[in-house]
């Protein structure tokens, strides 16, 4: 079973409009909502590949039941820990201009929750997948990946882990399977500026982090595609099918989702990394998360 976790779940309430003016009255042109969080975002693009999971973490309130009640009218199965005070977080995504994001923080977590979704972690097997994605709330210790990850009750189940900054580099040394810093995110890590064009200097950063534990590292270029520095020292590169680009929000979970379902269906790195790119694009082309055969057509052109 592949497992996903994720903190702080929400609804992404998109709004499209054709401007936006500060101060002044804005009508939007029309309107959707989308359950959202990194983690679930991996299970809702996971479950259209074909792929069972199930989907962790913390819900509260009316906002939080819609989200796990429509998680599982999609076919996905669901092990939250339900908080007992606050509401799963609605974020404001704007579409049809600039992209612009307003996200809400989250209801409070407290021990006796935290301490309930360990215990569901510590059940994870040894043949399982975790998929963790996303960074800590606010009122969270910055390590609680690494905890997790260290409580696992069996060394050989593979972790996906999908952060960055401290809790990134901290949980190196558990030696997760696959990381996915994107390209901004790997700049940030090495106060340096890489470019795409630069797949060298983009693979010796990925090869310090795999010297500090990570297993195989894959960096996301958004309309550049991907690099995947594998664990036996291979570097993949692939380039972003063409497409009109609608909303880049997701697409990175969608990347992650595409390649962990190639790997699994194929074994093979190369083939994952191209399941992953065409993914990724497939979402960006949609206001939403493409579907499983809209995916799957840009893997079958890209091939």
């Amino acid at each position: 079973m592949i497992y996903t976790l994720t903190y702080n779940p929400s609804i992404d309430y998109l709004v499209t409009v054709d401007t936006l003016e500060i101060g002044k009255l804005n009508r939007m042109r029309k309107d959707t909502y989308f359950y959202g969080g990194k983690g679930v975002n991996v299970s809702q693009v996971l479950k259209e590949l074909g792929i069972e999971n199930t989907a962790l973490g913390f819900v509260a309130g009316f906002t939080g039941k819609e989200i796990e009640e429509g998680l599982q009218k999609k076919g996905i199965r669901t092990d939250f820990v339900h908080l007992p005070e606050g509401h799963s977080r609605i974020n404001i995504k704007f579409n049809g201009i600039e992209e612009t994001e307003v996200n809400a923080p989250g209801p409070f977590v407290d021990a006796v929750s935290m301490r309930a979704l360990r215990d569901r972690v510590q059940q994870i097997g040894k043949d399982d997948i975790l998929v963790l994605a996303g960074v800590a709330s606010a009122n969270m210790e910055k390590d609680t990946f690494s905890t997790l990850i260290a409580e696992l009750p069996y060394r050989d189940t593979r972790v996906i882990l999908d952060t960055t900054g401290e809790g990134l580099i901290n949980a190196l040394c558990y030696h997760p399977f696959l990381i996915k810093p994107n390209i901004d995110e790997l700049s940030d890590l090495f106060h340096e500026t890489f470019t795409p064009s630069d797949v060298g200097s983009i693979a010796q950063a990925a090869r310090r982090l795999q010297d500090k534990g990570a297993r195989n590292v894959l960096v996301s270029m958004g309309e550049d595609g991907a690099v995947l520095i594998a664990e036996d020292g291979q570097i993949y590169q692939r380039p972003a099918p063409a497409g009109i680009v609608v909303n880049t929000i997701g697409s990175g979970d969608s990347m992650v989702a595409g390649f962990l379902a190639g790997y699994l269906q194929n074994n093979n790195m190369e083939d994952a990394l191209c399941l992953g790119i065409c993914a990724g694009s497939a979402s960006a082309f949609n206001e939403g998360f493409a579907r499983g055969d809209e995916i799957m057509q840009l893997y079958r052109l890209s091939r």
